[in-house]
């Protein structure tokens, strides 16, 4: 059937848009909401598995953290390409593609037995994941204009801290459970139980997810129409021109780099909370370790409200910059109580500095990403946004660092100070490097 072609004039009204991206938002964000959630206990679920892991295979704090970090080896370098290929090949192929290649790593680490092994499988698992969280948020800006993004990628987002309420308890229960069950220990059932999913979900992906709104059948031609003249470009600006020489733009811009330092500190405290929250609840005398899930999921349901309620907020007030580094100056705060709770030796104190800490770094996430999709226009979005997650993911050379740290030390305490002065200072760098920026159309230097 032809599409129907809709005279400015004769625009659908805001609020009938809203009633159109209402229903795409319940068609594509939790189906991407449960694709995320497995991505991020897949990465993160390594966290608690060095828990029996580590014992078993008797790998030292440096040998397991530089195994964790050569996972970001094959990520980083498959990045940008992967995210060029979804916008030439879509969504479904390069998705489907993503997640059951690295379902098929994940699971596999069950069978590691050695530390070249288990470097070979975290290095594959970067290659194959490459590409999933910067693919879905360029897919999402073929759907949804910038002013529509933010609280989007809010929902989306939530999955980071959503994984928890799964990787923490069921993790725990897991290892707890399960160890010894058919000759298994109980990390090697954990990597099975939550790998295979992603393989089934991959597959999925190509039945239910379109390449854009003209392949979306469940929109009526007209609503098609609607929401692709929303993301045509504006005549005063001219968003949308060649993407010819995107890549050169991109990697010549140095406010870039500056966004991709502010996603590089997220990433380091991230990592720093996902690989070794568990580890600070053992060594605080919790030796069960389904209680060590459970403490350590504590934190995540204030962060779910907190990324969700900033998001919002940030939305409603159309700014990004500032609510971003106000976020990172609490997550310094947080982390800075951390250290000292963990000093004192005290369980509840500790909890509340990761609640506050994690709180304002999941707070930041969508926000952030908020303000890249914003600065960055049409035509280098697919490379800008990659390569800004790839600089990012250098960050997971981080735990290898802290394990090193805490190997030389027997403490957290000196990792957890330098993050919290990457953490001032990447706010206060956001907060004067964007602030002429935002203030002028998105990407306007580089057109």
């Amino acid at each position: 059937m032809p599409s129907i072609a809709i005279p400015v004039a004769e625009q659908a009204a805001p609020s009938d848009m809203g009633a159109v991206y209402r229903k795409i938002t319940l068609r594509l964000i939790p189906f991407l909401f449960i694709c995320y959630l497995m991505n991020f206990i897949d990465r993160a679920n390594i966290g608690f598995a060095q828990l029996q892991m580590k014992t078993s295979l008797d790998f030292s704090d440096a040998v397991y953290g530089l195994g964790a970090t050569v996972f970001f080896v094959g990520y980083v370098l498959f990045e940008v390409p992967s995210n060029m290929l979804l916008q030439r090949l879509g969504a479904r192929i390069t998705l489907m593609r993503i997640m059951v290649l690295w379902g098929l790593a994940s699971t596999a680490t069950m069978f590691v037995e050695t530390p070249t092994q288990f470097y070979i499988v975290r290095f594959l698992l970067g290659v194959f994941e490459a590409g999933f969280f910067p693919g879905v948020v360029l897919y999402l800006t073929f759907w949804y204009p910038p002013e529509r993004r933010g609280q989007v990628l809010g929902l989306f987002c939530t999955a980071q801290v959503a994984a928890a309420f799964v990787t923490s308890p069921v993790s725990g229960w897991i290892l707890q459970n399960m160890h010894g069950l058919y000759g298994w220990e109980g990390w090697q059932w954990m990597f099975l139980i939550e790998g295979s999913p992603t393989i089934l979900l991959g597959l999925l992906v190509f039945f239910l997810l379109p390449n854009g709104p003209k392949d979306a059948k469940w929109l009526t031609p007209e609503e098609r129409e609607r929401v692709q003249q929303a993301l045509r470009p504006d005549p005063i600006t001219g968003e949308h021109s060649e993407t010819k020489g995107a890549l050169s733009c991109v990697f010549r811009n140095p406010l870039v780099y500056l966004l991709a330092f502010g996603a590089f500190v997220a990433g380091c405290a991230g990592y720093f909370l996902a690989f070794w929250t568990p580890t600070i609840i053992k060594e605080l005398g919790i030796s069960n370790l389904q209680m060590v899930g459970i403490y350590a999921v504590i934190p995540n349901f204030f962060g779910l409200f907190a990324m969700i309620w900033y998001g919002r907020r940030s939305d409603r007030h159309n700014e990004q910059r500032l609510h971003w580094s106000f976020a990172f100056m609490l997550a310094a705060a947080g982390f800075l109580g951390l250290s000292w709770a963990i000093s004192a030796g005290s369980l509840p104190w500790t909890i509340v500095g990761i609640t506050v800490g994690g709180c304002g770094l999941v707070a930041a996430t969508p926000v952030f990403w908020s303000m890249v999709t914003r600065y960055l226009a049409k035509e280098h979005a697919a490379v800008g946004i990659a390569f800004i997650n790839t600089l990012a993911s250098i960050a997971g050379i981080s735990p290898a660092v802290v394990g090193l740290i805490k190997t030389q030390t027997g403490s957290l305490s000196g990792a957890i100070y330098i993050l919290c002065a990457m953490f001032v200072l990447a706010a206060v760098a956001m907060a004067l490097g964007m602030r002429k920026a935002l203030s002028t159309p998105p990407d306007a230097s580089q057109r």
